[in-house]
């Protein structure tokens, strides 16, 4: 790895071990455009858990925000130790990751979601918006509804399994986020990710590149799907050896 991407893939594999793995079972030409993407994205998701008024989080947040920005549009550099792996990334995979940071503007406050639409909206703005960022970093065109449906889908897995961390912290949490209504959710994602996956089947290596990180989210879909009542209790989360095997086999099917 080159020297500017070295900090990228430091943070993620101490931070973000999951996205880092799938990076690292990617060919060598897809990793720098990811590692850039995925540590972006990093500095997002922490800004708001680094401070514990919520003003001073979104100043954190608006930072970087204000930074993709201006890299989007004027080339400049941020100032920050990924900067420099970020200057190769297209102006609208920038864009979307400032859609990303938008977002996470919910992240810095403890007002639950009102219904799972709010809770749609927010995934498909984060998770939905960073794939479709990693596919156009690595050059993919169209496929946007696909790519977005996807990382929504894999953003609610990722959801279901952080709910009990989030709900102890009062944070991103659902309104009237009963076991039933959570299997409800977990069904629905789940025919979304199918639906997502048969449409990209013929799209280009690009694509699949981009949904290697959602390796974990269909076992974690099924297992809510089928007992809800392991959401709250943390049961949705599986052993090294599985996670290890399951991204093998993702990895070979791509």
């Amino acid at each position: 790895m080159s020297d500017p991407i070295t900090p990228c893939a430091e943070a993620l594999a101490a931070a973000d071990p999951d996205r880092f793995a799938a990076v690292m079972a990617l060919p060598g030409a897809a990793r720098a455009p990811l590692f850039a993407v995925y540590a972006a994205n990093l500095e997002m998701a922490r800004a708001p858990w680094a401070a514990r008024e919520p003003m001073v989080a979104e100043i954190r947040l608006q930072w970087w925000i204000d930074a993709l920005g201006a890299l989007a549009t004027t080339g400049a550099e941020p100032r920050h130790e990924i900067g420099p792996a970020l200057l190769k990334i297209v102006p609208e995979a920038l864009e979307l990751l400032v859609e990303v940071g938008e977002a996470r503007r919910a992240d810095c406050w403890s007002d639950p979601f009102e219904d799972a639409g709010r809770l749609h909206d927010y995934l498909d703005a984060t998770s939905g918006a960073l794939t479709l960022a990693a596919a156009r970093a690595l050059g993919l065109s169209g496929h946007e509804a696909a790519l977005r449906a996807a990382g929504a889908a894999a953003g609610l897995a990722n959801w279901l399994v952080a709910l009990p961390e989030l709900t102890a912290r009062g944070r991103l949490c659902l309104v009237g986020a009963t076991p039933a209504a959570l299997g409800t959710l977990a069904i629905e994602a789940l025919a979304r990710l199918e639906a997502a996956e048969e449409a990209l089947q013929k799209a280009p290596e690009a694509a699949r590149f981009a949904m290697l990180a959602h390796w974990q989210a269909r076992k974690a879909l099924v297992r809510a799907a089928k007992d809800p009542a392991r959401i709250a209790s943390g049961g949705l989360r599986v052993s090294e050896f599985s996670r290890r095997l399951s991204l093998l086999r993702a990895r070979a099917a791509l």
